[in-house]
């Protein structure tokens, strides 16, 4: 029997006064380069996903935020390779400071319905229905 190791990655739709969600998209030489995505980031050994999506948008995008500005979603499991995605979402709609594209190639302010048409990783595509009716 194979193992399969699971991958735990945190993300989160930032909601902005308007009902728009932060994506960002993938830098070139990185996986699925120039797709559209939640930012967020994998939770290293020891951290708790909120720890991680803190440090994660921190690092990301220059905003602070606390553990009790960020409201569990959704969630997301996707196979990738030798590995298995299991991708925990979060929305944050208090934070401090403006986003800003650190290790994204750009960012764009999108309505939940608007993400349909962007070319997006598979698994934050059965995020998008529930962000729709959140939101």
């Amino acid at each position: 029997m194979t193992t399969i190791l699971p991958l735990l990655v945190v993300a989160v739709a930032l909601v902005d006064a308007d009902g728009r969600v932060l994506l960002q998209q993938r830098p070139p030489g990185k996986a699925m380069a120039g797709l559209w995505e939640f930012p967020g980031g994998k939770v290293e050994s020891g951290e708790t996903p909120e720890a991680a999506l803190i440090r994660e948008l921190e690092e990301e995008l220059g905003i602070r935020t606390h553990a009790s500005c960020l409201a569990p979603a959704s969630f997301a499991s996707e196979a990738l390779g030798d590995r298995h995605l299991l991708l925990l979402l979060y929305v944050c709609r208090k934070w401090q400071g403006l986003p800003e594209a650190r290790h994204a190639t750009a960012l764009q302010w999108v309505r939940p319905n608007q993400m349909y048409a962007l070319e997006m990783p598979p698994a934050d595509l059965p995020l998008i229905g529930l962000l729709d009716a959140l939101i």
